[in-house]
């Protein structure tokens, strides 16, 4: 039988656990919240014209141009990574498999949260993309080309929410040691989508900006929901780096609502 001291830290380390989890849930509302402001805030200034952000676009689109046009290898090897191994649909095609495999383990919330976060981004990038109706730069001697308008980036968009996808459900699967530098090279695989975007000439550097602003938003809300979701069923309370699920590492990841 507990002692009355036993009982008091036990309540003690709960309402500590309770403190922290609530804290990680409101700093999720935060950050989606501030990267709502900072996205409304740049559309603001593309659609305004504003000059500065407009001599940064132009200068960055022209000098990567430039480079581009000197140096053809490896402009082709940016056209693969845009084109072929970060293209928007290899992307979601990878999360669709993903997606399949959560089925299969039986890891139904968790799918639903991996294909809710990838549609949503890929919607409301469609969405801003029909309202603002910005025009993709116009280079002398392009060397790609891409359809439709150009604010958001959809390629930033896709690649800032597959990559969150990827790593937040399969995070419970890798040791601990190997997580820091796998969320380096999923920051990396962002950045360099945003990269080749721009070297291509296919998207100013805002549009770029725009995209990643969004998916973070779009990831931070979908995370909000899926951790006061955690709470209201009697999950145990973890922190965000061990994934959104550590329980996909047993046998039955979601074995049911209040067993836990």
């Amino acid at each position: 039988m507990l002692t009355r001291t036993a009982l008091r830290r036990l309540g003690d380390r709960r309402r500590q656990a309770d403190r922290r989890y609530s804290a990680r849930l409101l700093g999720s509302a935060d950050l989606a919240a501030v990267s709502a402001v900072a996205f409304g805030l740049l559309l603001t200034l593309v659609e305004g014209q504003w000059r500065p952000l407009w001599h940064l676009d132009t200068a960055a689109a022209h000098r990567l141009h430039e480079y581009a046009l000197r140096h053809r290898e490896w402009t082709a090897g940016l056209r693969l990574l845009s084109d072929r191994v970060w293209a928007p649909v290899t992307l979601r095609t990878a999360v669709a498999v993903l997606t399949a495999w959560l089925l299969y383990r039986r890891a139904w919330r968790l799918a639903a949260w991996a294909v809710v976060t990838t549609v949503t981004g890929g919607l409301v990038g469609l969405l801003a993309k029909s309202v603002v109706e910005r025009a993709r730069p116009a280079l002398h001697d392009p060397v790609a080309h891409a359809p439709g308008y150009s604010f958001p980036s959809g390629h930033a968009t896709t690649a800032t929410t597959c990559f969150a996808v990827f790593m937040l459900v399969l995070a419970p699967l890798v040791p601990r040691s190997c997580r820091t530098p796998c969320w380096c090279v999923a920051a990396f695989c962002v950045l360099g989508v945003g990269l080749t975007r721009i070297a291509l000439g296919v998207h100013w550097f805002s549009d770029v900006l725009g995209g990643w602003i969004l998916g973070l938003a779009v990831v931070a809300l979908t995370v909000w929901a899926f951790e006061a979701w955690r709470v209201e069923t009697g999950w145990d309370r973890t922190p965000v780096s061990d994934g959104l699920e550590p329980e996909l590492s047993e046998a039955t990841p979601e074995p049911g609502s209040g067993t836990r």
